[in-house]
């Protein structure tokens, strides 16, 4: 007697991955605008048009919803691409434009994303975990690019990869255009000039 095979139904599979981004979507928009604490479940089903059940069996429950949304908006930033387009480079200058581009479009392109998350790390189960997991791979891009740096050996002398790889995280990382864009009223174009300027002017050699 022949086993009996799984039907696995491509359409099934579509509709299912549909509604678990449109789950995701609108649960990104209510933390983001309403605040992680004052969400609940039942809020993300009417939100999204889905049964309760359906979101738990689809996305889980709100912690592995806003762990879904984080590890999303990390593969959707592009900063394998501005690392790679960073990499092709021989000049500080332009690395460090590629740089303020790339962090500048990745960043706002998953603007609500990142307000989501800022507004869930004050009552989050675990905050530090959380924006460790939202910014773990922002750094470790980061950290190639001031390899790259370092490899092209026209920095000013006294900084070692790592202290790089920290100027860059304040000058480029998501509080700096946090602080311009959202604080202090900055545009991303005008963000990304000053940010380019200032870390043209932090890292040139001394004449």
């Amino acid at each position: 007697m022949s086993e009996k095979r799984s039907y696995v139904s491509p359409y099934r599979d579509r509709a299912a991955a549909a509604t678990r981004e449109t789950i995701l979507r609108c649960a990104t928009v209510l933390f983001a605008e309403h605040g992680y604490a004052r969400i609940t479940v039942a809020d993300i089903a009417a939100s999204a048009g889905v049964a309760v059940r359906t979101v738990y069996a689809s996305a889980g429950n709100k912690a592995e919803i806003l762990d879904r949304i984080v590890d999303e908006a990390v593969a959707a930033s592009g900063y394998r691409r501005t690392v790679e387009e960073i990499s092709r480079t021989d000049s500080p200058e332009e690395a460090l434009r590629l740089l303020a581009r790339g962090t500048g479009a990745g960043n706002r392109s998953q603007e609500t994303a990142l307000t989501a998350v800022r507004q869930a790390l004050p009552v989050h189960e675990s905050g530090e975990d959380l924006w460790r997991r939202a910014t773990e791979v922002y750094r470790e891009a980061l950290r190639a690019v001031a390899g790259h740096l370092h490899a092209l050996g026209q920095l000013p002398p006294g900084l070692d990869p790592e202290q790089t790889a920290d100027l860059l995280w304040l000058l480029f990382g998501p509080n700096s255009w946090h602080t311009l864009v959202h604080e202090s009223g900055w545009s991303w174009e005008a963000a990304e000039e000053l940010l380019h300027r200032t870390a043209v002017a932090a890292f040139a050699r001394p004449a």
